[in-house]
């Protein structure tokens, strides 16, 4: 079920994992990794060999091993995801990947729980890993709002951990962000002149703003 605004009320897009837990559906899209695509591990929670494979790339994970870069951060929290649904606990999966911690397992198995529109931005290195850590300790409409303004507004990892941290306590992103002096929505658009002209045009001649025949437009293709 989507999810709504807790300041208008208004729907918000699934904020979830749609796709099945451990699939490559980022991982292994070559106009995001490019050659590395043929490389994503297939991490099933139903496949035996699968989760032992998880428990063994986890614990890797956990020791350091490896580049680690986004990809690998992004690897590492399928494996996280997988082998506690493939276990069943997060102790039990702590325990088959030779005693790593339930807390390190939890908060990346959360990060493999954002939905795919900010895992490609982890994936394309424009949200730090660290940072969307903190963005998968908060739920709903909340998640977008601090990707987009991670995005929009180049925010630090320090200043992400901060924002959630009120969210968690009781504010919505919203208030949060505009404590900051961050307005939610606000972003640069450049536009092809031919398109400009034809909005400044029909904004004019119905007697409204760019802005407001945008959000219009939008709401009517996504509605």
């Amino acid at each position: 079920m989507p999810s709504s605004d807790p300041e208008d009320g208004t729907p918000v897009p699934s904020t979830d994992r749609r796709s099945r837990v451990g699939e490559p559906v980022v991982r292994a899209d070559p106009e995001i990794t490019g050659e590395r695509a043929s490389d994503a591990i297939d991490f099933d929670p139903d496949d035996p060999e699968s989760v032992a494979r998880a428990a063994e790339v986890l614990a890797a994970f956990a020791d350091g091993d490896g580049p680690g870069d986004y990809l690998d951060m992004l690897r590492g929290a399928a494996a996280c995801a997988a082998l506690v649904r493939g276990v069943g606990s997060y102790r039990e999966a702590a325990e088959r990947a030779g005693g790593v911690s339930v807390s390190f397992i939890r908060t990346w198995a959360r990060v493999h729980d954002l939905p795919q529109s900010v895992r490609r931005h982890v994936a394309r290195g424009e949200i730090a890993p660290s940072a969307a850590k903190h963005l998968a300790r908060v739920d709903g409409a909340a998640r977008l709002d601090l990707a987009w303004a991670v995005l929009d507004h180049d925010l630090t990892v320090r200043e992400v951990r901060s924002l959630a941290s009120r969210v968690n306590d009781g504010a919505s992103a919203r208030e949060a962000l505009r404590e900051e002096g961050i307005e939610l929505g606000r972003i640069e658009l450049s536009l092809p002149a031919s398109e400009y002209r034809k909005l400044r045009r029909e904004a004019s001649m119905g007697n409204t703003t760019p802005t407001e025949l945008l959000a219009q437009l939008l709401a009517e293709r996504y509605d």
